[in-house]
């Protein structure tokens, strides 16, 4: 259902107006690029009971979910989603960056949704949730609540971005390190504080993003693997399975009929 992309790494905001599948579908997702945080997306789910499974991405997301506010932590294998026919909101944060935005510690949250009551005191987390409550749409009293966490913490450290970046461009672990100046053990930690994970799970996410967005448009397998840096077809579908529950050619099946392949988030 959509692309499984956690955010365009371009920051300008052309307007809006949510972007999503066909109005039709059993499940309608819709996203849009947020003005509260670079490189952050906001987005709504329609469900209609059915469960959903949601793809790891590399991102967190704070969602708005029958009116609590819910910490969806890094995934490092499928998720399915509640079954309860509702509108799930969220603001899906930019590789690295929630953490510090919500002060949250991201291994702590491996796996797992929480609500922010349990991370936060309840006081405060009751405020936030009163904004959303009382904003007009969700997703523009999710972009407040992440406008005052970003008033009220430090920007996020630069050097998460180019590990992404580069990552994600395909290059190795080795050669990041080196290329930032991070010894290895360095970068680990970097990396576990920033995305609760090391950065070789952080590589193999990103690289499924990769070939899973080049199969949807319609290349086929054995390119997709060259392009997305595996060694052979087999091998992607091995990394794609053991990260998803399923092979490439059921994840891409699942999307063109608009199904439950959620991106990251509720």
């Amino acid at each position: 259902m959509g692309s499984i992309t956690c955010s365009d790494p371009n920051p300008s905001v052309p307007g809006d107006t949510l972007s999503g599948v066909a109005e039709n579908s059993p499940e309608l997702y819709r996203e849009r690029r947020s003005r509260a945080s670079a490189g952050a997306m906001v987005w709504q789910r329609e469900v209609t009971g059915d469960s959903a499974t949601v793809l790891p991405d590399g991102c967190m997301d704070l969602l708005w979910l029958g009116g609590r506010l819910v910490v969806a932590g890094p995934d490092t294998r499928a998720y399915r989603s509640g079954a309860a026919a509702q509108t799930v909101y969220g603001i899906r944060f930019a590789p690295g960056t929630a953490p510090g935005l919500l002060g949250v510690r991201a291994p702590e949250l491996l796996d797992r949704r929480a609500e922010l009551d349990e991370l936060w005191s309840a006081r405060r987390a009751r405020v936030m949730a009163d904004v959303v409550a009382a904003a007009p749409d969700p997703l523009r009293g999710l972009e407040e609540v992440a406008r005052r966490c970003a008033a009220a913490t430090a920007p996020p450290d630069p050097v998460v971005a180019q590990i992404v970046r580069r990552l994600d461009a395909g290059e190795t672990v080795a050669a990041t390190a080196d290329a930032l100046g991070l010894g290895a053990r360095r970068l680990h930690r970097l990396s576990v504080s920033a995305f609760g994970y090391g950065p070789k799970m952080l590589a193999r996410v990103l690289r499924m993003r990769r070939a899973l967005d080049l199969t949807r448009t319609g290349v086929g397998f054995a390119e997709t693997a060259a392009l997305a840096g595996y060694a052979d077809q087999a091998h992607m579908t091995r990394e794609v399975r053991a990260l998803t529950g399923r092979s490439p050619g059921r994840i891409r099946g699942a999307a063109a009929r608009a199904e439950d392949a959620q991106p990251s988030g509720a």
